[in-house]
């Protein structure tokens, strides 16, 4: 079992100023895996202050130094790559196949796209009649949510760091170990002291500390709407700078000429992926009402080819991270039942031998309204709507009408209409077919979805206010 009785502050790990701990439960087993420290609003105020006294030499290190560290630090990672796919495997409760391939790869992803995005940044611009100067936004809040233990943190801090913003973390407290080994990997790379501190704790305490702390310049959170909206307001009390990346109920619009096997095998997908626990995921399924059938028998056929079970076992789907999680995703299975949809594949419960564990079934709904409670909230499990469509701009509409827009997906042959779905979707990001990952595209959401943008130059941009300088000697 792994322990973690204090926090990481100005380079050093140090005692939390209070007695609180923690017992961080491996949603498999249903049993502890780790204890960890519950930090304190005084906790925070060091992490701040250590922050603050590294700020002045930390955002005047060079361009170069910045990304030499950012590379140090990609290879620090590499250096602890089984250790972090084994605790993200036990925190999590993500399979090791997709510990490894998606959490532990976006992680590094980040650190070496920042060094790279880094070097075609311009901090100077002379315009003429004046010189427009780009600088460190401050020392930086960083809440990061349990779903992405690595990747969200990843992406925050290395985009900090190329900017010279040193950063206070407050992981979540069901997934803290992958940040704690960050720690580790950013001592062992050599980042300055007070440039990184971890704080770890509730959101109620910890997360509210920084997000109304006077001495912190910006606020980058990660999770719920309701949460988002309650660090926007204790940020405002102080004028400080937000980023917010929230909720979605992402659409995956599959267009008439589709090949059905292969959308119905991205559908699956979608939901399967880290057990449904993905705020990009396409939930809802727009369908042509003439291929609703065919769409429909190749899901089901498609399915058990996402296997449920034990993490360690070679499965792709594991169990939701707690059970809190757990009975939000049933009450909305019930919901879905009660309000007249067709249960296609799934259903309440847990899959059959399953008994420990925090698993659910892939649950898949079919004859789906657009207005039902489980097409418009985001239920954050592996549940699936199906939605039907004539013509395709309804489908556009559909996609549409949701208070969120992270991310929509489109499927199928036609450019001209692929492009038009594309364009007509109101939402950050958008996945036409199986286009690769691309670490460099700008990643955030429209509407309720968030604020700002993470991910390549578009992330290191937040973190740096831009100032114009008139006279600026030659």
């Amino acid at each position: 079992m792994r322990e973690r009785l204090t926090h990481f502050i100005n380079g050093e790990w140090v005692e939390s100023t209070g007695s609180e701990t923690y017992d961080v439960i491996n949603p498999a087993t249903e049993k502890p895996m780790g204890r960890i420290s519950m930090g304190t609003e005084k906790d925070v105020d060091k992490a701040v202050q250590a922050a603050r006294d590294a700020f002045p030499s930390f955002s005047q290190t060079s361009k170069q130094e910045r990304i030499e560290m950012l590379e140090r630090i990609a290879e620090e990672y590499a250096n602890r790559k089984e250790e972090l796919i084994e605790v993200m495997t036990d925190e999590l409760g993500s399979p090791l196949k997709i510990s490894e391939k998606v959490h532990y790869n976006m992680g590094y992803n980040h650190f070496a796209q920042a060094a790279e995005s880094l070097k075609n940044i311009s901090f100077t611009e002379d315009r003429g009649k004046h010189t427009v100067v780009k600088q460190s936004v401050g020392v930086s809040g960083l809440i990061t949510p349990w779903n992405f233990p690595t990747n969200q943190a990843s992406t925050k801090i290395a985009s900090a760091f190329a900017a010279g913003s040193p950063v206070v973390l407050k992981p979540a407290e069901l997934t803290p170990f992958a940040a704690i080994i960050l720690a580790e990997i950013f001592e062992a790379a050599g980042v300055p002291k007070g440039a990184f501190n971890l704080v770890n704790g509730s959101g109620e305490t910890v997360g509210n500390a920084i997000s109304s702390h006077q001495d912190i310049d910006f606020v980058s959170f990660t999770g719920s709407a309701g949460v988002g909206e309650k660090v926007m307001k204790n940020a405002s009390e102080t004028i400080k700078n937000v980023a917010l990346e929230l909720g979605g109920k992402s659409p995956l619009v599959i267009l008439e000429d589709a090949d059905m096997e292969q959308a119905a095998k991205a559908a699956v997908n979608h939901i399967a992926m880290n057990s449904g626990q993905v705020c990009s995921a396409a939930t809802r399924m727009i369908v042509p009402v003439s291929r609703k059938e065919e769409f429909e028998e190749a899901v089901k056929q498609v399915l058990p080819k996402f296997p449920v079970g034990d993490p360690r076992g070679g499965n792709f789907v594991g169990p939701l991270v707690a059970e809190k999680q757990f009975d939000r995703v049933q009450s909305y299975i019930e919901k879905g039942i009660e309000e007249g949809a067709t249960l296609l594949a799934g259903g309440l419960g847990k899959p059959e031998g399953l008994e420990t564990g925090y698993y659910v079934q892939p649950t898949i709904f079919t004859d789906v309204r657009n207005d039902m409670v489980i097409a418009q909230e985001e239920i954050f499990g592996p549940v699936m709507s199906i939605i039907t469509y004539d013509p395709i701009e309804e489908a556009i509409e559909i996609s549409n009408d949701v208070v969120y827009g992270l991310a929509g997906y489109v499927y199928g042959k036609d450019e001209e209409t692929l492009r038009k779905v594309s364009l007509a979707i109101r939402a950050g990001r958008i996945k036409v077919n199986d286009a690769e990952m691309d670490f460099a595209a700008p990643f955030g959401g429209f509407k309720q979805s968030g604020i700002g943008r993470e991910w390549g130059d578009y992330g290191i941009e937040e973190y740096l206010e831009e100032k114009a300088i008139l006279g600026f000697p030659s």
